[in-house]
């Protein structure tokens, strides 16, 4: 077997050859990564090495064993340079739900796939934060990262080959599949707080924060004789606090608890193959996860028009307690039908978010309010069922051709919260509505302003929602290789949904390969991305601070009247083009990829800036129904990224140990080159996407990002050095288009140290962020609450949680 290494992005720089793969240990059941069919290629002798698109492989295994992370956001966050995922604080449900771009595009235009099958999206909705306003994404951190072998980023278009939502490209999670013996695992990590800069600037409740507990066990066993297993993963992870304030002996920030959550993650996951007859193979796979989240909201101090003096003389932080349940349940058939390989399966899958809000009033009941309210939630379902089918043809230098289809159903809920977490009450105790005299309104004396409804921090849902739709696609998808060094792709889909229409999409790549360690390769594609129901259907009355005021907004849904009124025309879907051209390199040592990739998307969907009272066209119902502001969903803007993926490894001997190591690095760069406005919006336009909007949607991303690992491994020693450079970051604030919030470039670096006790036991010790970095501090925004979180800086690169030391054991039975 000619000895092959994979450039892989790889945390710890765990970059290894397949040769050198299929030596590891066979009670782990791993096969040599240039034995397995990876994403964006359904022939089966196709490999990562000579795809005509690049796609990293990961393997979790060996970089959860060397770092810090314990799920699988953060995990790739520090170890893919084209996948960003920030933890957010002031968020709302965001708050448990770290939202990821790849390529900076939208949470929701990455397809992601588990065991190859689509993996059901989240139900929330990002309202705040740097990422992903407007995008409803695919919660990964739903997934144990002890579950998974190994997860495949395609980053390329591959809306042709596998559906909607895939513009930016497809992140495989491939799970366990060993089949004897049991693993255990336990991390134990926390914060080490010091104020950045050397200063005061930031204080903390303790010096040591934020504890981590990840406890997981994975079992397998075999099924039969014939190659049947189970493979079942129990991992508890819990999160304590990690609050990071304004010093207010400094500052008069109007945000007393801003940091990362707390949490408790549950999770049970399995995956099973049972041979039936010779050629016929019974698979199936899932898990349930459930995640408690206490999250901090904004602060309402004594003088708030949200507070109750009589209940809490100083003001208030509200908790947000999020409670998210999630589900997915997949089955199928694999078999042989005239030499062509049969796969027919149905994928389940469904994600609900409850709110229970905490430490809180409706401030419109005044002594008379609960201090607790359950404020409903949201739910998603998705159920797909289909076939794929694959055959090889000799023709010329080999053929492979596959089809299917699929048929998808989806279901979006919100479900209603208790009166008290949404109305408005007068003097009286009656709920406020549009006819409420003036001089019934239940007013802060203090402020003169109308008292706001609902649980503050988090009202809750008004109203029920239950809509459905269904989707019918059928695609056909080729790869023929003309020679020994030529091969060419093509791919086509049909897709068609009840809600709003059919759409029809190709691509075209190939690969040349100029010697035996030399290739260009490059691909071209259309894609699209339907409106989500989350998008279409979604509404809710909420609060928040603009510049250190509470204002209240409704988040009206696309169908909804006050919608119409504005102008706001009905979703439709994303639309793209997108190319990449490069080459790869390999050699027994050194190995390059360098990708180039364009992407245009026409129609994206983002939230609009914040119509007010002043409107023409709505301003008075806004008055009549006591809002400050509305925003909408819309087809707003046209993008265009321009992008260059480079992967560079290199491992060599040195004395008796080997050092590997890996530069890995992302150019991005995006430009909203139009935005889609309507006859009646005409002259609205800053307040249609406002600037403010706009550098939120260019902030999904940095500029560039680079990642350096050197690994080197001594007998049973070894260590493991990180450094990840991301670029400088540049929002904007609420005093206008030249209120510039600037996050300088900065340099994280982790390290640790590893010892084989024996070949089944495994002690690692480390440290993330060794040199305390955290975003700059945004000093002149910080007493007028200027900051999108309200905190001292905004949930940009790195995080703000600063270093952290950690201690991991891995035990084999």
């Amino acid at each position: 077997m000619k000895k092959l290494i994979l450039p892989i992005i790889l945390c710890g720089s765990l970059f290894v050859s397949a040769q050198e793969k299929n030596k590891a240990s066979d009670s782990l059941s791993t096969q040599g990564i240039d034995e397995v069919t990876v994403t964006g290629s359904r022939n089966k002798k196709r490999t990562a090495i000579d795809t005509p698109v690049p796609v990293d492989v990961i393997d979790v295994k060996q970089i959860s064993q060397a770092t810090g992370q314990v799920d699988v956001n953060q995990l790739l966050q520090f170890a893919a340079p084209s996948f960003n995922s920030n933890k957010q604080s002031g968020s709302d449900g965001a708050d448990a739900v770290d939202p990821a771009t790849l390529r900076g595009l939208g949470p929701d235009q990455t397809l992601v796939l588990l065991n190859g099958k689509r993996y059901h999206q989240s139900s929330l909705v990002n309202l705040f934060g740097t990422k992903g306003r407007g995008n409803s994404g695919t919660d990964m951190n739903t997934i144990p990262l002890d579950a998974i072998k190994r997860i495949e980023v395609l980053r390329d278009g591959a809306s042709a080959q596998y559906g909607s939502d895939a513009i930016a490209g497809v992140i495989n999670v491939i799970l366990n599949d060993r089949k004897q013996g049991f693993e255990a695992k336990a991390f134990y990590g926390l914060n080490l707080f010091r104020s950045p800069h050397g200063g005061n600037a930031i204080v903390s409740d303790k010096n040591l924060d934020g504890l981590t507990l990840d406890v997981s066990g994975n079992y397998g066993t075999k099924i039969g004789r014939n190659g049947g297993f189970l493979n079942v993963t129990g991992e508890v992870v819990s999160k304590g606090y990690a609050i990071r304030n304004a010093n207010p002996e400094l500052y008069t920030a109007p945000r007393q608890r801003f940091g990362d959550a707390k949490s408790n993650n549950y999770y049970i996951f399995y995956n099973a193959e049972i041979p039936v007859s010779a050629k016929t193979d019974l698979y199936s796979f899932g898990g349930f996860s459930y995640r408690n989240t206490d999250a901090y909201a904004w602060t309402r101090d004594a003088e708030a028009d949200g507070n109750v003096p009589s209940i809490y003389p100083n003001g208030f932080n509200p908790i947000e307690n999020t409670e998210i349940k999630d589900f997915t349940f997949n089955n199928g058939l694999k078999f042989k039908l005239a030499n062509w390989d049969l796969d027919v399966f149905n994928a389940f899958g469904s994600n609900q978010f409850m709110y229970n809000i905490n430490n809180t009033v409706n401030a419109t009941l005044g002594a008379n309010s609960k201090t607790s309210f359950d404020a409903g939630g949201h739910s998603l379902l998705q159920n797909t069922t289909g076939f794929n089918a694959s055959k090889p043809f000799d023709v010329l230098e080999g053929l492979n051709i596959a089809l299917g289809a699929e048929f998808r159903y989806e279901q979006f809920k919100i479900i209603k919260g208790e009166e008290q977490s949404y109305s408005a009450y007068d003097i009286n105790g009656n709920i406020v509505t549009a006819s409420t005299p003036q001089n019934l309104l239940v007013i802060n004396p203090l402020s003169g302003n109308v008292r706001p409804a609902g649980s503050q921090g988090f009202p809750g849902y008004s109203s029920a929602v239950d809509q459905g739709r269904n989707n019918f696609a059928a695609y056909l998808d080729t790869e023929l290789d003309l020679t020994k060094n030529w091969m060419i792709s093509a791919a086509g889909r049909f897709e068609n949904y009840n809600d709003f229409g059919s759409t029809i999409n190709g691509k075209f790549s190939t690969r040349y390969k100029i010697t035996k360690g030399f290739a260009f390769r490059g691909s071209v594609s259309t894609g699209f991305r339907a409106p989500s129901l989350v998008q279409k259907f979604y509404g809710l009355n909420f609060t928040n601070f603009q510049g250190g005021q509470l204002v209240t907004i409704q988040l009206a849904s696309n169908d909804s009247a006050l919608a119409k009124a504005v102008g706001i025309p009905q979703l439709k879907q994303e639309k793209s083009v997108n190319g990449s051209a490069g080459f790869t390199f390999n050699s027994n040592k050194f190995t390059a990829t360098v990708d180039g990739y364009y992407v245009k998307v026409k129609d994206r969907i983002v939230l609009t800036g914040n119509f007010d009272q002043s409107d023409d066209k709505i301003g008075q119902i806004l008055i009549d129904n006591h809002i400050d502001q509305a925003q909408f969903f819309t087809n707003a803007i046209d993008t265009k990224t321009l992008g260059l993926d480079i992967i560079l490894t290199y491992s060599e001997n040195i004395g008796s140990g080997k050092l590997t190591s890996s530069f890995a690095a992302n150019f991005n760069d995006m430009e909203i080159t139009s935005v889609n406005t309507t006859p009646e919006l005409k002259g609205k336009e800053d307040v249609y996407l406002s600037p403010r909007e706009k550098a939120f949607i260019l902030a999904s991303a940095p500029k560039n990002k680079f990642n350096l690992s050197l690994n080197y491994k001594i007998h049973k020693f070894n260590t493991n050095l990180q450094l990840v450079r991301f670029d400088k970051v540049t929002l904007i604030g609420y005093n206008g288009a030249d209120d510039f919030q600037k996050y300088g470039a900065k340099v994280t670096t982790d390290l640790s140290f590893g010892y084989d006790f024996s070949k089944n036991f495994n002690w690692t010790i480390g440290a993330k962020n060794i040199f305390n970095r955290y975003p700059n501090l945004q000093v002149p925004a910080v007493s007028d609450g200027n900051t999108e979180s309200g905190g001292i800086f905004d949930p940009v690169q790195m995080g703000f949680a600063g270093r952290q030391i950690f201690t991991r054991i891995h035990y084999t039975f």
